[in-house]
């Protein structure tokens, strides 16, 4: 039976024919239950604890704290897909995408690793990474394929542990791994710089432009923030100067357009620049510091007019147009620039009721002369010497198709002296008429000149005199004393002509008369010669014989004259 146990040292007898059945439930009683081993189908169970153990330890140990970023848009964000990457490393995963409670913003939630719990301090940006299109930059085009992710940028080191952040629109300028230094420009109007726009030096591109910052109330420079990278922050020195190159320019210095074009980012974005500044009397300003202050000029040209030191302040007086002069019209000397105008006002005098236009200068004697040639203490008695030689202010027309003008030193001939006096610190020298108003002005006197000619009197006059000239010419008189001219006329030709025919002989034999003489002087030339001697004779042949070669020579010039003028023997020689 089944509870009984089986007897080991009677082992059951094979089942046959012939055995009782009552045998068998003996021996089945007499055995004895073997106990049970472990079965290997339990390690599987036992396997799969242990690697979920494993895996949820290990997820734990990886799984950092969760943080949450606040946006103004979720354009590109879905929970359980984008991630949170830091140079191409995935750092976290968002878990939930949701509004603010004022449906202002967009809170996400982020589930960052642990190897990112450092990161999370005061000093860390994040920002949303899409195709973005910046000036002539073009960025995040990866995201096409791989969808918007979230950038994290962890700062400088020594922040302050933080859970809650501010997101970016933008990525910023600055990373904090790039080497470099910030810089403040000051400027009066920002004009098309924008963020990202390119900071150049000598062509090249070293930095970007990190932002600006309106003032309080609108009033005041604007604060624009630019970064330049390392190595070319080294070049900034105390006296750097920077300017703006944003668009294009075209200036007509000249006669001629020019046109400057920096780059085509620079047309897009804007851009600034800056250069290394001239090198005088051996002399070099200190590196710049980490943010330091510089002002942002509108143009190289008043970037390189503010490096000059030595400023002459001048001040002249028009009581004529100055249209198209202002504020940084340049002033000239033989066309070469030499300073710039600083102020144009206009000035009234109630009681006399007139009125004039002062104009300050800045006159910068380092443009075209040397540091020695003339030195502070000397200005005001080269400026005398020059008024004393007719220098004076005038107007020029800078340009016809801009309408600009410009102040042009220039020496008036036969001008009088003018003493110089001052005005301050200001020299103010003596002015005149230029361009198109002194050339009307010199109409205008002319003018005045005709004006004030008796022109009715002298049309009288005139009138008066052709009046009695035609009765002169009409009366008895003068065709009388014609009549008798031509018969004047008539008797000198008739007497001419008989004395051509009685002189005719006379005439012919002028030439034979003038050789015979010159053969006696030849045959008592001989005859001097042979007889020789210093005797008082032969001085006085010899002085006889001097004379009667002037009479030969007379004669044969008589002879010629007579044949080409022979109505001189009648009216004379006359006027040569």
């Amino acid at each position: 039976m089944s509870g009984q146990h089986q007897d080991p040292a009677h082992p059951p007898e094979p089942s046959g024919a012939g055995r009782p059945r009552d045998s068998f439930d003996d021996q089945a009683s007499a055995a004895s239950i073997r106990k049970s081993r472990f079965s290997l189908i339990w390690l599987i169970p036992i396997l799969v604890i242990v690697i979920a153990a494993y895996l949820g330890y290990t997820t734990l140990s990886r799984r950092g704290p969760e943080i949450t970023l606040t946006f103004d848009t979720a354009d590109g964000l879905t929970a359980g897909q984008t991630q949170i990457k830091h140079k191409a490393v995935a750092l976290g995963t968002v878990e939930n995408v949701g509004l603010s409670k004022d449906l202002r913003t967009v809170e996400i939630k982020v589930r960052m690793n642990a190897q990112a719990k450092p990161f999370l301090t005061t000093n860390a940006q994040f920002w949303v990474v899409r195709p973005r299109l910046s000036g002539a930059t073009v960025s995040g085009l990866d995201t096409l394929v791989s969808g918007a992710y979230i950038a994290v940028d962890p700062g400088a080191p020594g922040g302050q542990p933080q859970d809650s952040f501010k997101g970016l629109e933008s990525p910023p300028g600055v990373r904090s791994d790039e080497p470099g230094r910030t810089y403040t420009l000051m400027t009066s109007d920002v004009g098309s710089i924008s963020q990202g726009a390119p900071v150049f030096f000598r062509d090249v591109v070293v930095g970007e432009v990190l932002g600006y910052t309106m003032p309080p109330g609108g009033r005041g420079p604007i604060p624009v923030q630019v970064f330049i990278r390392e190595p070319f922050d080294r070049y900034l020195r105390a006296d750097t100067r920077f300017w703006n190159v944003s668009g294009i320019r075209a200036d007509f210095n000249g006669g001629a357009l020019h046109i400057e074009i920096e780059s085509l980012q620079a047309v897009l974005s804007g851009g600034v620049a800056f250069g290394l500044p001239e090198q005088r009397r051996g002399t070099e300003a200190p590196e710049a510091p980490d943010n330091a202050v510089f002002k942002l000029y509108a143009s190289k040209d008043d970037a390189d007019s503010a490096g000059y030191r030595d400023r002459i302040p001048m001040v002249t007086y028009f009581k004529n147009s100055v249209k198209g002069l202002t504020v940084g019209s340049p002033v000239t000397m033989f066309g070469l620039q030499i300073g710039n105008v600083t102020g144009v006002k206009l000035l009234l005098d109630k009681q006399g009721g007139t009125a004039q236009v002062r104009v300050a200068m800045e006159v910068q004697p380092e443009r075209v002369l040397s540091d020695d040639q003339v030195p502070a203490n000397a200005v005001p008695g080269v400026a005398q010497a020059l008024v004393n030689n007719g220098l004076r202010a005038e107007t020029e027309s800078g340009n016809l198709l801009t309408g600009s003008s410009e102040i042009a030193f220039a020496f008036v001939p036969n001008d009088k002296p003018v003493p110089v006096r001052m005005e301050g610190d200001a020299i103010v020298l003596p002015s005149k008429s230029g361009g198109v108003a002194g050339i009307m002005e010199s109409v205008s006197a002319v003018a005045d000149k005709i004006a004030a000619m008796p022109l009715v009197q002298i049309g009288d006059n005139l009138n008066s005199l052709l009046g009695h000239t035609d009765q002169t010419v009409n009366g008895p008189e003068l065709k009388q004393a014609i009549a008798n001219l031509n018969d004047t006329l008539k008797s000198v030709q008739h007497l001419t002509a008989h004395a051509d025919k009685g002189l005719t002989p006379l005439l012919q034999r002028l030439p034979a008369i003038a050789d015979q003489l010159q053969q006696a002087v030849g045959h008592a030339n001989s005859v001097l010669a042979s007889y020789g001697g210093n005797s008082d004779f032969h001085r006085s042949l010899q002085q006889t014989l001097d004379q009667l070669n002037e009479t030969a020579r007379s004669v044969r010039l008589l002879s010629d004259f007579i044949s080409r003028h022979p109505s001189s023997l009648l009216l004379g020689r006359g006027k040569p």
